[in-house]
C-alpha cells in the first residue's frame, strides 16, 4: 500500500460521495473507495456510463486518505485517527480538527460534484463518462435543482456537463436518476431508513438523521408503523438522543419527518405543531440546509 492514496466519501454512500471519489481519484491517479455498499441510484448512474463500482476501503488505519463530500468524524472511516488525511473536498459545514495543515477546499454549492467539475473543467471536457457521472451526482444532491442548497453555479455547471455527456434533457435524466432508488415497497425498513443516514454530534448529543426520496409519499405512509418501530428500537439500542427520518416527495416538494426523541425539541426546531410520530413540512427538501442546522440549534 505504501504511497497509495485512497479517495473516500462518507458512510452510507450516496451518488455524490461515490462519484466524487471516482472522478477525483481518476484525475489524480489515486484509488477510489467506498464505505459500504452503493445504493440503486448510484448503481444506475455508474452503469449508464460504464464505470465500475469502487472497492470498499475497509479500515483506515495506516492509509493515506482524501476525504470527499464529508469532514465530520462521525461520517469518516473507522480509525480515521490512525490514518493520514492529506486533503478534504466538501460542500458541507466544517467540523474538522487535525494536527497538521492540509489542503481543504470547501464551497457552498449543491454538490461536491459541482466543485470538481469547476476545478477540473479541462479534464472533464475530454471525458464523456466523467461528465455524465458528475451530472448524475449533481442532480441527485440538488434533487434536480429543487433543493434549497441549489445555487446558480450548480445550474450552469449542469448545463455544461450535459453537453459533454450527450444528455439532451437534464430534467428527464434527473428524474430517471432519482427513480432508480425511489421504490421502497419491497425493501426491509432498516435498509430504507439507513440507506442515506448520517450521525451528528450536537453539543455532545448523538443524533441520527436519515433521508429517502420517493415519487409518491403514500409509499412511506403505508409503512409508517414499521418506520416508527425501527426508529424507537434503534434509539434504545444505540444510545441516540434523537433520530429523524426524512421522507421526501420529490414531486410534491415536501417531506414527512418521522422522529424518536423529544417532541418539544422538534416543535421548537421546525416552529410548528408536531404529532407524536411525524409531521409534513411543505418545501422541505434538504437535510443539510433545512434539518441539520435547526436541530443543531435546539441542542
Amino acid at each position: 500500500m505504501g504511497d497509495d492514496v485512497y479517495v473516500v466519501g462518507h458512510k452510507s454512500p450516496d451518488t455524490d460521495t461515490v462519484v466524487s471519489a471516482i472522478v477525483y481519484a481518476k484525475i489524480k491517479g489515486y484509488t477510489p473507495v467506498t464505505q459500504g455498499a452503493i445504493n440503486e441510484e448510484t448503481a444506475f448512474v455508474l452503469d449508464k456510463f460504464g464505470v465500475p463500482v469502487p472497492g470498499d476501503l475497509g479500515g483506515a488505519e495506516g492509509k493515506k486518505l482524501v476525504l470527499v463530500d464529508h469532514n465530520e468524524a462521525s461520517q469518516a472511516p473507522d480509525n480515521i485517527d490512525k490514518a493520514e488525511v492529506v486533503e478534504i473536498i466538501d460542500h458541507h459545514k466544517m467540523n474538522f480538527n487535525y494536527p497538521d495543515p492540509i489542503a481543504i477546499h470547501v464551497e457552498p454549492v449543491g454538490s461536491t460534484a459541482t466543485i470538481l467539475a469547476k476545478l477540473y473543467k479541462d479534464e472533464v471536457a475530454k471525458d464523456k463518462a466523467m461528465a455524465g457521472l458528475l451530472l448524475g451526482a449533481l442532480l441527485s444532491d440538488t434533487v434536480i435543482f429543487k433543493s434549497p442548497t441549489t445555487t446558480e453555479e450548480d445550474k450552469v455547471v449542469a448545463a455544461e456537463l450535459a453537453k459533454i455527456a450527450g444528455i439532451d434533457d437534464i430534467e428527464t435524466f434527473g428524474i430517471d436518476v432519482k427513480k432508480a432508488k425511489a421504490n421502497i415497497s419491497d425493501k426491509p425498513i432498516k435498509d430504507v431508513v439507513l440507506a442515506d443516514f448520517k450521525d451528528f454530534d450536537f453539543a455532545g448529543n448523538k443524533v441520527g438523521i436519515g433521508q429517502t426520496e420517493v415519487v409518491d409519499i403514500n409509499d412511506v405512509y403505508n409503512r409508517a408503523s414499521e418506520v416508527m418501530d425501527f426508529l424507537n428500537d434503534l434509539k434504545g439500542k444505540e444510545g441516540y438522543e434523537m433520530l429523524i427520518f426524512v421522507a421526501t416527495d420529490i414531486i410534491k416538494e415536501g417531506s414527512e419527518l418521522y422522529y424518536a426523541g423529544d417532541k418539544a425539541k422538534m416543535e421548537k426546531a421546525f416552529n410548528t405543531t408536531i404529532g407524536d410520530k411525524s409531521v409534513w413540512i411543505d418545501g422541505l427538501m434538504s437535510r443539510k440546509k433545512q434539518v441539520v442546522p435547526v436541530i443543531d440549534k435546539t441542542f
